[in-house]
């Protein structure tokens, strides 16, 4: 049975690694991504936009979103949209893991 027709449990496909954010990308097409990070306690992404609205699963842990300078926090099992051309930024408040999904249309 190839990968593809196997269920997996999202949260088992990429680990933690001290000091550093690791991802692992599931779809790469031209129409959008769905990649998986874990990132360690204190890691982040310095503020930046996309192009595109972006939607965050947290997975494990919790992470502070800033979305045009307004913190949210996000848990586990929470989801949140990042709005295009929004400045955003993310730390982890513990460690934690999430799927990013961006579809790429206006």
């Amino acid at each position: 049975m190839d990968q593809e027709t196997i269920a997996h449990n999202l949260s088992e496909l990429v680990d933690y690694q001290g000091g550093t954010v690791v991802s692992k990308t599931l779809i790469d097409k031209p129409t959008g991504t769905v990649t998986l990070f874990a990132f360690d306690k204190s890691q982040g992404l310095s503020e930046h936009t996309a192009p595109f609205d972006a939607m965050v699963c947290v997975l494990d842990g919790a992470v502070e979103i800033t979305i045009s300078g307004t913190p949210i926090l996000v848990q586990k099992d929470q989801m949140l949209i990042m709005p295009a051309s929004k400045p955003h930024s993310l730390k982890a408040v513990e460690q934690f893991k999430m799927m990013l999904t961006m579809i790429k249309s206006q």
